[in-house]
């Protein structure tokens, strides 16, 4: 299936980073004609950010376009960075990015709310799980298929934030390559970029191979970036659905990165 996400590439002008928090905000917004502003539509954020939002609605916009976002008497002229595949999960999904500099419609939602994450995997309580499940589970967990993938990512430990390539990726996990390494042990955030979008992660750090690349394992997701994972992963699953080389491995466990 051809990729019809749009994106504007730059920098100044690409996907939100930083802060994103997840909360359903009901706005309007029109578009900005040469003639004045268009027909009043409705949205809902998916995500708000001190510089723009993620919203979601029923008419289409493009790449460029520029929209007057209004929620009650604020207002802010936005212009569209990013566009979801309307052929996927991510239809009707839109990112704005305010062009003047200014309070957002959003500006008291952002300050009240906060960064939410949730586990990768659902994790039961020990107690409650038998001997057999737990191995059922550890098995299953590293059949999970980790996919070669072409892909950035900016990690921060609290200390130092780094720049990084991403070699493979499962739903677990990754392989990491980076000029500085992090430590086997060391828990970061990640912010991955694949396939034009964002999606922020807490891992940590397995073990090292060959003393340059990383194998990491995801432990929790940002509220609201489950969809743009399993987007990633339905896309990495369709590339690779004609090839037999598939790597059945997930995260190198501590017993495996011995020998790695």
């Amino acid at each position: 299936m051809k990729n019809k996400t749009q994106t504007i590439p730059t920098p100044e002008s690409g996907l939100l980073i930083g802060k994103l928090v997840h909360v359903a905000i009901p706005v309007r917004w029109s578009m900005v004609a040469q003639q004045g502003k268009g027909p009043i539509e409705m949205a809902c954020t998916y995500d708000i950010h001190p510089r723009g939002a993620r919203l979601m609605g029923s008419r289409e916009v493009k790449v460029g376009d520029l929209l007057l976002v209004e929620r009650g008497r604020n207002k802010s002229v936005c212009r569209v960075v990013w566009a979801g595949d309307p052929n996927s999960i991510l239809r009707g999904q839109f990112t704005v990015q305010c062009v003047d500099e200014g309070k957002t419609p959003w500006d008291d939602e952002l300050r009240q709310a906060e960064e939410t994450y949730h586990p990768v995997m659902d994790k039961a309580p020990l107690s409650n799980r038998a001997a057999s499940q737990l191995r059922r589970g550890d098995e299953n967990r590293r059949r999970r298929p980790r996919f070669t993938v072409d892909g950035k990512a900016d990690l921060t430990d609290g200390r130092q934030q780094l720049e990084a390539e991403v070699l493979q990726i499962s739903e677990c996990g990754a392989r990491i390559a980076a000029k500085d390494l992090l430590l086997p042990g060391a828990d970061f955030r990640l912010l991955l970029n694949v396939f034009d979008v964002s999606v922020s992660l807490k891992a940590q750090v397995k073990h090292l191979v060959h003393n340059r690349i990383m194998g990491v394992e995801f432990q929790e997701i940002r509220r609201g970036d489950r969809a743009l994972f399993n987007y990633v992963l339905a896309r990495l699953m369709e590339n690779t659905s004609d090839s037999q080389e598939f790597i059945k491995v997930d995260v190198v466990t501590e017993s495996t990165a011995v020998t790695a």
